[in-house]
């Protein structure tokens, strides 16, 4: 498959060997991360690479869109039936560009903004410090209940009352619960806000049935194109109608030029893959595991922020087993298994060595991994937290990890 790159930059060349080597023989747990399959991998590294398409479908500014113009109708298309939207746009770059378009076609700078606080569970994009979101708009941010760890309702009303933002934005990057959409509408409605919603985590469990939908509900839903929904690394944002022609705007010419054609039409292929009654089964098997991981985990002691999941990530604060979430997401990595380390709610540590970790489910189902291999890696995540400076024993982990793999093939790697 990489005849020419080998030829041209065997350095290159090789860096995505070893790549594909590990994405093959490591579990992944990063909650962000999956397997495409090999159609969306093919689209991907076509010619639709070579062209420029500003502007939209009809009314583009460059000639040679015959085949253009229908890859991102179908796009649009898909999306709007496959999720239930009046309107849609599959060009921004990514969730963080996608995000900021709707602040630009809504707000300007000093306007108020409220979202969850980043160190809860929020985005950087949702108005935190050291995001664009947060130094040119006046953020508010509301955060969880530091009993339950579940989000205060009660307290983001009062907050949403008292400081009325021009956009209210729902959605999360580390929270393992569903979120009421119908609160976050109602309040949003009774103060006058644009309501927003990111579903870049949950968009393939929402596609599949598996998780509430947000769309009948929001003004705007924005969204990655990766993550649960098993497409390439991209953005999309759905609408309201009234609001497409603001949207659209605000996307190009206001934040970006030509849409990256060959995403494009990974999109358009992983959207039609998302509506098969195979992709419905993968969304609920994400949320089936990432429950019996969490009840295993819990078993074996660890401490689950909110006490378990309703999607398909967990957040385990680990201080309680002797360590903090780096040293034991480096120990992991060590033992063939991928996480990262991330903050928990009211967490006294930094942001760079916090004392917790967050796991996700979607890429180790994409590999048709089920039940036994939760338990299995419940026990794992056990021994690599009791042996953490032995050496010896995690590379006794990754070997069987690295089996276990073997006996399910990823999606997209050559076996």
């Amino acid at each position: 498959m990489l005849e020419h790159l080998k030829q041209v930059d065997p350095e290159i060349a090789e860096h995505v060997q070893l790549e594909t080597q590990r994405q093959h023989d490591k579990i992944r747990l990063i909650p962000s991360e999956n397997y495409v399959s090999s159609a969306v991998l093919e689209v991907s590294g076509t010619v639709l690479t070579n062209k420029y398409s500003e502007g939209y479908p009809g009314r583009r500014y460059y000639e040679g869109q015959q085949h253009i113009d229908p890859i991102e109708r179908l796009a649009i298309e898909r999306a709007k039936s496959l999720f239930g939207a009046e309107a849609a746009n599959v060009q921004p770059y990514s969730g963080s560009p996608a995000n900021l378009a709707v602040y630009f076609a809504f707000c300007r700078p000093g306007d108020t903004v409220m979202g969850m606080a980043l160190d809860h569970g929020g985005h950087l994009t949702h108005g935190w410090g050291v995001s664009i979101t947060g130094a040119y708009f006046n953020p508010v941010r509301y955060g969880l209940h530091p009993e339950t760890h579940l989000i205060d309702y009660d307290a983001m009303r009062d907050l949403a009352r008292k400081h009325r933002p021009k956009l209210l934005i729902a959605g999360a990057t580390a929270y393992p619960r569903i979120i009421d959409f119908q609160i976050f509408a109602d309040v949003a409605k009774e103060i006058g806000a644009i309501y927003m919603v990111d579903m870049a985590h949950i968009a393939g469990l929402v596609a599949g049935g598996a998780h509430p939908s947000p769309v009948p509900l929001a003004d705007i839903v924005t969204t990655t194109t990766h993550k649960t929904l098993r497409g390439p690394r991209g953005g999309m944002i759905l609408m309201k109608k009234e609001h497409r022609k603001s949207i659209q705007k605000a996307v190009f010419p206001g934040l970006q030029g030509g849409p990256h054609n060959h995403t494009t039409g990974g999109i358009a292929v992983a959207l039609k893959e998302a509506a098969t009654d195979d992709f419905r089964a993968y969304a609920h098997k994400v949320v089936e595991n990432a429950r019996h991981l969490a009840e295993q985990l819990s078993e074996k002691g660890f401490k689950l922020v909110s006490g378990g999941t309703d999607n398909h990530l967990i957040l385990i604060d680990v201080t309680s087993r002797g360590t903090t979430g780096k040293p034991y997401a480096r120990a992991l990595d060590l033992a063939g298994i991928e996480c990262n380390y991330n903050t928990v709610p009211f967490d006294p540590r930094p942001p760079f060595d916090p004392s917790g970790v967050r796991i996700g489910t979607p890429a180790l189902t994409s590999r048709g991994m089920g039940k036994p291999e939760m338990a299995q890696l419940a026990d794992w995540m056990h021994r690599v937290i009791e042996n953490q400076e032995n050496e010896a024993e995690l590379g006794r982990i990754a070997a069987e990890v690295k089996e276990l793999c073997a006996a399910f093939p990823a999606p997209g790697i050559p076996r």
